[in-house]
C-alpha cells in the first residue's frame, strides 16, 4: 500500500441535497479503505460546509471535484485535480481518488477527466453557463425594474415624449438608480456566462463584452444588441478565455497568465470581433426592420400590429424590441398614435404572462423564478418588458415563442380596436394615467395577448418537462437534478477525517432481507386531534433537528409488496395525510413526481429519497417505506430500490432545517450496517429505534 496521502474533495449537485452528501460520504469511506486522509467541502442547499482553507490546499496531494454545478477551481492551480459528475462520487469514489493521485499537476486549469462517458456534453456546458448568467442577472432586473416602476407611478407626468419625471424631483433620483441597475443587467449576464465557462479569467472580458453589446454607437446601432448580444459576448468571451487557458506556458509565467494575459487578450478578441464583425450586421438588420415596418404602416394595419407586437415580445427590451418601440413612438409627433397603442399593449404581455404562469404552474419553475414572477407582474403593469428576460434566457425555446404569440395577438387586437397611446410608454399604467384612447379596447388587447402567452408557455413547458425535465439539461443522465432549490443560506465547518488503512465496507445495493413481520396499516389519527396538527406536535416531541421530529410510526410502511414507484410515493403521501402533515395528496404526489422527471432520486445502493415542496404540505413530513422485492426507480446504478424515504416540506418554508436532516440521512444511508438494520427491522417501532440509535 502506498504512503498515506492528503486528499481534498468538493461535492455539489444542482439541488445540493442527497447526491452532494452521499458523494461526500462515499469519498470519505473510499479514502479510509485506501489509507488516505481526506477533507470534503460540500456545496449543498444549506450553504458551503467544511470549507477548504488555504492551509488545506497548500498541504493537499490531490483534489477530487465531483460536481454538476459551477465550482471555482482557480484556487487549485498547480495541484493534481480531477473533475467528474457528482454521480461518479457516489458510484466510483475510489477510482476518482486514484485518478487524482495519478494526474499531472495543473498549470492554472484543472485536468478534466479523460473518460468520454463522464465528460460534460456541449449542451450541459451551455445550459450551466446560461443558468449561471441568468441567476446573477435576476437581482439587477428585479431591483432596476421595481425602482423604475415605482418612480414612474408616483413621480411620472404624461407628455408626448412619454412618462417624464421632473429632474428636480425626488423620484428622478430613484428612477436613475433603476436605470443604473438596468445598465448593469446586460454586462452581468454576459460576465457570469463567461465565468461559468472559463472561471475568473473570463469574468472581466465577459462583462466588458456585455457593455459593448449594450453600446450600439460602437457598431452603428441606435439601440444596441441587448441581452441577446450579452449571451453572444458571454459565450464568446468564455470560450476564447478557455482556449487561451489551455496554452502551455512556462512556470514563471503561469502566475500572471490568468490575471493579466488571459483577461487582456480575451477582451481584445471579443471587443474587436463584436465591433468589426458582429456589430455591422446587427445594425443593418435593424435598419431593414425599420424600413419594413414603415412600408406596412397605412396598408395593413392589423398586420402592422401583429408584427410590432411580435417584435416587442421577441427580445424584451433588446434591439428588436427597441426598433418597434422607436417606430411607434416616432409616429406620435407626426400625429399618428395608433402604432404606439399597438406597442403599448404588447409591452405588458411578456412579463404579465410569465408572472401569471408562475402562479398557475409553480412546479414548472424554480424557487428563484417564482420570486421573479411576482416582480414580473409589477413590472408588466408599469410597462417594463424586461421583467420576462430571466425566463426567456433560461428557457428560450419555450418562453420566447409564447411571448411572441401573445405579443402578436395583443398588437393585432389593439390595431383592430383602434387603440391609441399618446405617450411613448406602455403597459396598463399609461391607461391609468389617461394617455390611452379606447381604454376598454386597450385592456381587451392586453387580456387576449396575456391568455395566449400563458397557455402557450404552460403547454411548451409542460411538454418539455414530460419529455426530459428542464430543457437541455443533460445532468439527468447522470442521475442528478436539473432544478434549482433555494439559495444557500448558511455555512459550517467540520474537522478533516483522519483515517487509517482499516475501514468498513461499502457493499452494493442490498438484497432483500429476511421476511419482515406484519406491516400493518398506519395507525389512525388520535381522536380529537386536529387534521391540521402534525403527528410530531400531537406526540409532544420538541423539535431537535432530528429525522424523528417529522417521522413517526404512523408514517412507516414495512413492505410495499410489488408496488411501482408512483404507487409507493402516493402511499407515503397518504400516510402524511392521515397524520395531518399533508392537506392535498394529489398535489403533493404531483410535485414529487415532477421532481422525478427532472432527475431520478434513486441514488443507488438500493436507496431512493423522493422529495417535494408544495403549499399543500401543512408541516414537514418524512415517511419511510421498505420493499423486499425491490422497486424499479431508474436508479443511478440501475438496481431496484429497497429503502425509500419521502421528504415533503411546505412551499413557503425557507429555512434550512429539513435540508440538514436530509444531509444527515443521506450520509447515514451510505453505511451498509445502517441499511441492513433498516432492512431487518420487524416492526414500525423497531424502524424508529434504528433511526433513533443511528441518527439521534
Amino acid at each position: 500500500m502506498s504512503d498515506p496521502q492528503r486528499i481534498l474533495a468538493i461535492t455539489a449537485c444542482p439541488t445540493g441535497i442527497a447526491h452532494t452528501f452521499m458523494a461526500a460520504e462515499n469519498l470519505e469511506q473510499a479514502a479510509q479503505r485506501l489509507g488516505h486522509e481526506i477533507k470534503v467541502e460540500t456545496h449543498g442547499s444549506i450553504g458551503v460546509e467544511n470549507a477548504l482553507t488555504a492551509e488545506d490546499i497548500e498541504q493537499a496531494d490531490a483534489v477530487v471535484v465531483a460536481a454538476d454545478k459551477q465550482v471555482d477551481l482557480s484556487r487549485f492551480a498547480g495541484k493534481r485535480v480531477v473533475t467528474a459528475p457528482v454521480a461518479d462520487g457516489i458510484r466510483r469514489p475510489g477510482e476518482l481518488i486514484r485518478e487524482a493521485l495519478a494526474a499531472a499537476p495543473s498549470a492554472g486549469a484543472p485536468r478534466q477527466e479523460s473518460r468520454e462517458d463522464t465528460r460534460p456534453g456541449v449542451g450541459t456546458t451551455v445550459y450551466k453557463a446560461l443558468m449561471n448568467g441568468v441567476s446573477h442577472m435576476i437581482p439587477f432586473v428585479v431591483a432596476g425594474g421595481l425602482l423604475l416602476a415605482v418612480s414612474l407611478s408616483l413621480g411620472g407626468t404624461p407628455t408626448p415624449e412619454g412618462l417624464v419625471i421632473p429632474e428636480d424631483s425626488f423620484w428622478y433620483v430613484i428612477s436613475q438608480v433603476g436605470v443604473l441597475a438596468f445598465t448593469l443587467m446586460v454586462p452581468v449576464l454576459s460576465g457570469y456566462i463567461a465565468y461559468a465557462i472559463a472561471d475568473r479569467p473570463g469574468l472581466a472580458p465577459g462583462m466588458i463584452g456585455g457593455f459593448i453589446a449594450n453600446t450600439g454607437a460602437l457598431y452603428g446601432s441606435e439601440s444596441g444588441a441587448g441581452f441577446i448580444g450579452a449571451i453572444v459576448t458571454g459565450f464568446l468571451a468564455g470560450y476564447v478565455a478557455l482556449a487561451i487557458k489551455k496554452i502551455p506556458v512556462h512556470r514563471y509565467i503561469a502566475p500572471i497568465w490568468p490575471i493579466i494575459v488571459i483577461p487582456v487578450l480575451t477582451t481584445l478578441v471579443v471587443a474587436l470581433l463584436f465591433v468589426h464583425v458582429l456589430g455591422a450586421p446587427i445594425a443593418g438588420a435593424f435598419a431593414a426592420l425599420t424600413a419594413f415596418l414603415a412600408g406596412l404602416e397605412g396598408g395593413s394595419v392589423i398586420l402592422l400590429g401583429a408584427v410590432l407586437g411580435a417584435m416587442i415580445a421577441f427580445d424584451m427590451g433588446g434591439p428588436v424590441n427597441k426598433t418597434a418601440f422607436l417606430f411607434g413612438g416616432g409616429l406620435i409627433a407626426a400625429g399618428n398614435a395608433a402604432p404606439m397603442g399597438m406597442v403599448a399593449a404588447a409591452i405588458a404581455v411578456p412579463p404579465l404572462g410569465m408572472g401569471v404562469a408562475t402562479l398557475l404552474r409553480r412546479r414548472y419553475f424554480t424557487a428563484q423564478e417564482r420570486e421573479s414572477g411576482i416582480a414580473a407582474l409589477f413590472m408588466g403593469f408599469f410597462g417594463i418588458t424586461e421583467g420576462a428576460i430571466p425566463f426567456a434566457a433560461a428557457r428560450p425555446l419555450q418562453v420566447i415563442p409564447a411571448n411572441m404569440a401573445g405579443g402578436t395577438v395583443a398588437g393585432a387586437a389593439a390595431a383592430l380596436l383602434a387603440v391609441e397611446d399618446n405617450v411613448m410608454h406602455g403597459g396598463p399604467i399609461v391607461a391609468v394615467l389617461g394617455a390611452v384612447e379606447n381604454v376598454a379596447g386597450f385592456f381587451v388587447a392586453i387580456a387576449a395577448g396575456l391568455l395566449v402567452t400563458v397557455l402557450t408557455a404552460l403547454f411548451l413547458l409542460g411538454l418539455s418537462a414530460r419529455r426530459n425535465g428542464h430543457d437541455d439539461d443533460a445532468a439527468a443522465a447522470d442521475g442528478a437534478s436539473a432544478g434549482a432549490e433555494d439559495a444557500p443560506v448558511g455555512a459550517g465547518e467540520r474537522e478533516p477525517v483522519a483515517v487509517g488503512p482499516e475501514g468498513g465496507s461499502t457493499a452494493a445495493a442490498p438484497g432483500p432481507a429476511a421476511a419482515p413481520g406484519p406491516s400493518g396499516a398506519p395507525a389512525a389519527a388520535s381522536p380529537g386531534a386536529s387534521p391540521e396538527e402534525p403527528a410530531a406536535a400531537r406526540s409532544g416531541r420538541r423539535p431537535t433537528g432530528s429525522v424523528l421530529d417529522h417521522l413517526s410510526e404512523d408514517t412507516v410502511l414495512l413492505d410495499v409488496g410489488g408496488a411501482g414507484r408512483d404507487d409507493v410515493v402516493r402511499r407515503l403521501v397518504e400516510l402524511g395525510a392521515a397524520t395531518g402533515q399533508v392537506r392535498d395528496v394529489d398535489a403533493v404526489v404531483a410535485a414529487a413526481l415532477a421532481r422525478e422527471e427532472q432527475g431520478t432520486t434513486g441514488v443507488g445502493q438500493g436507496i431512493a429519497i423522493p422529495h417535494a415542496k408544495a403549499a399543500e404540505v401543512a408541516a414537514p413530513l418524512i415517511a419511510f417505506a421498505r420493499s423486499t422485492e425491490g422497486v424499479e426507480w431508474e436508479s443511478m446504478d440501475g438496481a431496484p430500490v429497497h429503502l425509500v424515504f419521502l421528504i415533503a416540506v411546505p412551499q413557503e418554508q425557507a429555512g434550512d432545517e429539513h435540508l440538514r436532516i436530509l444531509a444527515t440521512l443521506s450520509r447515514a444511508l451510505t453505511r451498509t450496517e445502517f441499511r441492513d438494520a433498516l432492512l431487518g427491522a420487524r416492526s414500525r417501532a423497531e424502524v424508529i429505534r434504528v433511526l433513533a440509535d443511528r441518527l439521534g
